[in-house]
């Protein structure tokens, strides 16, 4: 072996914990990042599901009776 390569394996060794280190932690944070996203998903479809069941069913219709206030707003408007 050249001695380049003695001296590129003696580095790597020197720093193979802390490269072990930084290893781990990306995954960790690979997997945190993708349940994150697992999670956005389940909630958006989850959203999405329940707004469509939602929007089937019926909806009571209210009228809004306005003789009131016209009557008023006439009493207001001939004084």
């Amino acid at each position: 072996m050249s001695q380049e390569k003695i001296d590129r394996y003696k580095q790597e060794k020197a720093n193979r914990k802390k490269n072990m280190k930084k290893q781990r932690m990306m995954g960790w944070a690979r997997k945190g990042a993708l349940t994150l996203a697992g999670l956005a998903l389940v909630g958006w479809l989850g959203y999405s599901a329940y707004d469509k069941f939602s929007s089937n069913k019926s909806r009571d219709i209210t009228t809004v009776n306005y003789e009131a206030v016209n009557s008023y707003l006439i009493d207001l408007t001939e004084e």
